[in-house]
């Protein structure tokens, strides 16, 4: 039953990411469930929030025949995933709720770093807050840890940040991506940022390694990076302590 019930509450989650990842970038306040046209003013009606219940309806906006996009679904369907298999991971109530939420908040960043190539501060900062008051609640955490954790991720980041920017150019690496590895510093705590940031590293590269042999980019594209930070830090959430067991023999 619990399952069903975090599959349900991700599934909605993931209607709220995909209101947020189209309001947020454009820099309006979030609204109710819209068509994505900007020469369209529809909003849906309760019938309609999710994406899933479009596609299933009709597929369009009744207004302008705009298509649902396949990424409102997408993003309902995993984070649904997610959450339903998040208390087969975690026993502790305070756990579970705390590392869902954190979830909902990366599958925002990666979503919103896709497609626009942006990492927002509405999401870094109140998330670095939120993580730095949940270490005083956390049992797998306290508040040095996550200070810690927050400070090393932010200064790495920084210094990553500089040398790409001098050695590719502007834009390489964004500053969300410095404010991103503050907050899952905060998220994950000390060693666990430090095991994070090599798996982002790895993804990034073996990913862009994949692109560039298959020519899907050119060498000199500036690809978002957020997402393989975002993706390792919920690695982590979920299978840290194993996996800095192992590391440390």
């Amino acid at each position: 039953m619990i399952y069903f019930i975090f599959a349900l509450v991700g599934l909605t989650t993931g209607g709220l990411i995909n209101a947020l990842s189209d309001d947020w970038p454009r820099r309006v306040p979030l609204s109710r469930p819209h068509c994505y046209n900007p020469e369209c003013t529809h909003v849906y009606g309760p019938s309609r929030w999710l994406g899933i219940s479009r596609r299933l309806l009709d597929g369009k906006c009744p207004e302008c025949g705009e298509a649902t996009r396949k990424r409102v679904v997408l993003v309902e369907v995993t984070t649904a995933v997610i959450f339903a298999a998040m208390p087969y991971f975690f026993t502790n109530p305070v756990t579970l709720i705390i590392t869902t939420f954190y979830m909902a908040i990366l599958i925002l960043i990666i979503v919103i770093d896709l497609e626009n190539r942006l990492i927002l501060n509405i999401t870094t900062y109140p998330g670095t807050i939120l993580a730095l008051l949940f270490a005083f609640i956390l049992p797998n955490i306290n508040l040095r840890s996550a200070l810690a954790g927050a400070v090393i991720g932010f200064l790495i980041f920084l210094g990553i940040y500089w040398l790409a920017k001098y050695t590719f150019g502007p834009g390489a690496i964004g500053w969300g991506d410095v404010m991103l590895a503050m907050m899952m510093g905060a998220m994950l705590g000390v060693p666990s940022i430090l095991t994070a940031i090599v798996i982002g590293i790895f993804l990034g590269g073996i990913t862009s390694a994949f692109l560039l042999a298959t020519r899907l980019v050119k060498p000199k594209t500036h690809l978002p990076y957020g997402q393989y930070l975002a993706v390792a830090a919920m690695i982590m959430l979920i299978w840290g302590s194993a996996i800095n067991a192992w590391l440390l023999g």
